[in-house]
């Protein structure tokens, strides 16, 4: 939780407003001073927007937990005014209710969409993570994987081809065998931060396995984590959305896809503080001369008694196995 905001909510728990009157403070004064939190008689929370006369208002009741009004309240004697009143009916989503405060308030001081607009937007995304929140956060491989594929999104298929049809091949997610699959092609995305290379980890002996009918590429991600370096998983899947802000649909199905990673903003404080470079990038094909094991590569198959192989390849000395190092050069 922030602090900031913590603090505020204690102060507010502390007081008692009677009837239908709400107590309220700035928590963000140095980042926008249009948001309050406050608190009703039966100690309920609420984010307060104030609105200008020109701008539009919203009433949603579709988020779990959560309602939006616009409603007329008056501060001690001025005239009432007109803000957006959110309010959260869920002691279990007030931590996920602080951080959705900060994102309105960050975007509120950006003044690129009238808050009605950034509200709309931030619940959208919130609405699939609303009770879902998970307690553990992403391991690091998982966070350096998922990262990876979302590189290959935004870096390769997006700005290929049409953005709901790159999404629509993300199926990773979904359990399918290869992260991304359309007809006749299939990429495993793999990322290693290995001082060694381009050392990866492979899951089974099916991973790499090509589709019945086509072909398979291996996507290589190298990355170097430093506290200097230019990305984290927020900011990828910030940079992600950017790509898909204008088409509704490609949006809600990355957000539909992106929530069965496992991810959850209600950790991107804590994501964000792994900061990464990228190293190099190059798509392989995956053919005969590919260093892996297939279930035919055991004699007399797999003995009995063992369930999963994994094993590393290496693919430092495999440079003639490239098809492409940048999207630019290779067909999606």
């Amino acid at each position: 939780m922030n602090p900031a905001a913590s603090d505020i909510w204690t102060k507010l728990d502390s007081s008692n407003p009677p009837g239908d009157k709400l107590n309220a403070k700035q928590p963000f004064p140095d980042i926008s001073n249009r948001i309050l939190f406050a608190i009703d008689s039966e100690k309920k929370r609420h984010i307060l927007i104030i609105l200008t006369e020109s701008e539009g208002g919203l009433d949603d009741r579709n988020s779990r937990g959560l309602t939006v009004l616009t409603r007329d309240l008056r501060i001690h004697d001025k005239e009432p005014e007109r803000y957006l009143d959110i309010e959260c009916r869920d002691s279990a989503g007030y931590p996920a209710f602080d951080i959705i405060g900060l994102e309105i308030a960050k975007e509120l001081s950006k003044a690129h969409y009238p808050p009605a607009e950034i509200v709309r937007r931030i619940l959208a995304r919130w609405r699939r993570f609303w009770g879902q929140i998970p307690s553990e956060m992403l391991s690091r491989e998982e966070l350096f994987g998922l990262c990876a594929e979302l590189w290959f999104l935004c870096h390769w298929l997006i700005p290929s081809i049409a953005p709901l049809e790159a999404i629509v091949r993300w199926r990773g997610p979904y359990g399918a065998r290869h992260d991304f699959e359309w007809p006749g092609r299939s990429v495993e995305v793999k990322v290693s931060s290995s001082p060694r290379g381009r050392i990866h980890h492979i899951h089974g002996l099916e991973q790499l396995e090509s589709p019945e009918g086509g072909n398979l590429f291996l996507y290589s991600l190298l990355i170097r984590e430093e506290r200097g370096g230019q990305y984290s998983l927020p900011l990828l899947i910030s940079e992600c959305r950017r790509l898909l802000d204008s088409d509704a649909e490609a949006m809600e199905e990355f957000e539909a896809t992106l929530v069965r990673t496992g991810y959850s903003p209600a950790h991107d404080e804590e994501y964000g503080k792994i900061m990464f470079r990228i190293a190099g990038e190059a798509l392989f094909t995956v053919d005969n001369n590919f260093p892996r094991l297939l279930p035919g590569s055991i004699a007399g198959g797999i003995p009995p008694g063992i369930e999963r192989v994994e094993y590393e390849i290496n693919l430092n000395n495999s440079e003639d196995l490239i098809v492409a190092r940048s999207a630019s050069e290779f067909t999606i």
